[in-house]
């Protein structure tokens, strides 16, 4: 499967949060997420393994009572049934796998 790059598809399942499903497989699934200065992602944790890579902004991530304050070009990768939240500095876009595909975000 390919995908090439438009403005279309997006959803917003919170507050400042927009994703976008751009392809998967049998076992990967690969979103993109735009984030606004000031929204949070509530701590929450999912069955899927999820990596990701900050392309712009800043956010600070929460796991297991530690701060990660990721900047463009950091990456991370958290364990499924791991539970994470999310506060977001500045206008951000990140990309992330998930394994395995999560069909909520088909």
């Amino acid at each position: 499967m390919f995908y090439k790059k438009n403005s279309d598809g997006y959803n917003a399942p919170l507050e400042g949060i927009k994703l976008k499903s751009l392809t998967h497989g049998e076992k990967t699934h690969m979103c993109e997420f735009v984030l606004e200065a000031g929204s949070a992602i509530p701590e929450h944790s999912h069955p899927h393994e999820q990596t990701g890579y900050l392309v712009s902004g800043k956010i600070d991530f929460l796991m297991e009572g530690r701060t990660f304050g990721a900047e463009p070009g950091d990456s991370w990768s958290i364990p499924g049934d791991m539970p994470h939240s999310a506060n977001v500095i500045e206008d951000s876009v990140i990309v992330e796998v998930f394994s395995p595909v999560r069909e909520e975000y088909l």
